[in-house]
């Protein structure tokens, strides 16, 4: 059963604990398993994907003719369904999309920055315990968004040694490029280092699990990555009005993904507290997934209760959740007052879910509490910024002196001269 606690009891870092660090075991088999596709490469894929998944791979790419029937088995209502959630993508994330500019500092100065695309993106769908078309709309579409040439796919094959139709049909419809079958740590490191059949992209985004995670973590500053993702979690901040079957619901929402999931209510109100804990143990029992939504709830779940609606919304921002659902009349009223959310859903009417498939901000979120210092998945993400400068000689000449003084007061003589020697023969 979920507990409850007062907000002003606890201390901070007892609100939410997610610290949950890779084990030395995780640790050794990632590195081994880098090493290993490094050396081997195709070789090596596919026998992790015999050994992991059970599955025997001919061909790591998936061929045309395996998209084409795919495609063709999805029945025609989810392909308008996936149809109506990339466009819902595709219109928000447009909105993200940055100009050049150039600025004239005076006469002879134009400053100025230029965005480019990443040459190449790798996305990491998962599969394992459940499919996510979804992740392939969300991690696709701000690249092809922002520009990107080339975009590759990996995704696990299960034991038929086919990928999931579902995520193949979410491919066709974000615009993938090249879709291999690999999944785990060995994708990440076909994905940065590159293998006979697979590229080695720029920046690799996409979710997983610990070695997923891992392995993403050892091989950035080879390739770029998006985030280091934990397990899921949700912060529903709801006041006594709401309605406690629909936050129980909205728990489990995020408690069916993992059993280290974080489900967790902030209210001002005990009575709404004590009603979500019943309804929880009502609903638990009729999920598909309830084995993994108990372990969630019951080890990662907390309910909070706070002395009222300002001290839940500090609990909220300390807690700096992934998913953030605002259930009250007015939820606009607070939102100035949110510093730390990944997704912030407003009203009593904005289930989580509507923000995972099909209203088109990213799903693609920091968690682990580092919405504190960063941002969901966008097209920021596969842009590289640069800055250019350009001067005149006669506007280099009124501040070589400046320039010179300052590279000086640093002992960089050399830096000093580069500007001077440009005006030596002026003398």
């Amino acid at each position: 059963m979920i507990r409850i606690f007062e907000f002003d009891a606890l201390k901070p870092e007892e609100i939410l604990n997610r610290d949950i660090r890779a084990e030395a075991d995780v640790e050794a088999t990632v590195d081994a398993i880098i090493a290993d596709v490094r050396a081997r490469g195709d070789a090596a894929l596919k026998d992790y994907a015999l050994k992991f998944d059970h599955a025997k791979i001919d061909d790591l790419r998936v061929s045309q003719q395996e998209i084409d029937e795919a495609f063709a088995a999805m029945e025609p209502d989810f392909l308008k369904t996936l149809e109506m959630a990339a466009e819902n993508i595709r219109a928000f994330h447009r909105q993200q999309v940055h100009k050049d500019f150039m600025l004239e500092r005076g006469p002879g100065i134009t400053l100025g920055q230029k965005y480019t695309p990443i040459e190449r993106a790798g996305v990491y769908v998962p599969g394992g315990t459940a499919a996510y078309p979804s992740t392939v709309l969300m991690d696709v579409i701000p690249a092809k968004v922002a520009g990107v040439s080339e975009i590759v796919m990996t995704t696990p094959a299960g034991k038929d040694g086919k990928v999931n139709p579902a995520i193949l049909a979410a491919a066709v419809t974000a615009g993938i490029d090249k879709i291999f079958k690999t999944g785990g740590a060995q994708a990440v490191a076909a994905l940065a280092y590159g293998t006979e059949s697979i590229p080695a992209v720029d920046k690799i985004v996409g979710p997983g699990n610990i070695y997923v995670a891992t392995a993403k973590r050892k091989v950035f500053g080879k390739v770029g990555i998006d985030m280091i993702a934990g397990p899921s979690e949700i912060l529903v901040l709801a006041d006594g009005k709401s309605n406690p079957a629909w936050v129980a619901a909205d728990l489990l929402s995020q408690a069916e993904h993992d059993k280290l999931a974080s489900p967790v209510l902030v209210t001002d109100s005990m009575e709404l507290a004590k009603a979500v804990q019943a309804a929880l143990e009502v609903q638990i029992p009729q999920l598909p997934r309830a084995d993994i939504a108990r372990a969630s709830v019951d080890t990662n779940g907390k309910i909070v209760v706070a002395a009222d609606l300002d001290r839940a919304i500090d609990a909220a921002n300390i807690i700096a959740p992934e998913h953030l659902e605002i259930c009250l009349d007015d939820p606009f009223a607070v939102l100035g007052r949110i510093k730390n959310a990944g997704s912030i859903f407003m009203g009593r009417n904005v289930p989580e879910a509507l923000g995972d498939y099909f209203a088109g901000p990213n799903h693609t979120l920091p968690t682990s509490g580092t919405a504190r210092f960063s941002s969901p998945l966008s097209v920021d993400d596969f842009v590289k910024k640069s800055s250019f400068i350009y001067y005149t000689r006669d506007a280099l000449g009124k501040v070589q002196g400046r320039i010179a003084d300052f590279a000086e007061h640093e002992g960089l003589h050399a830096h000093a001269k580069s500007v001077t020697i440009r005006f030596e023969e002026d003398k």
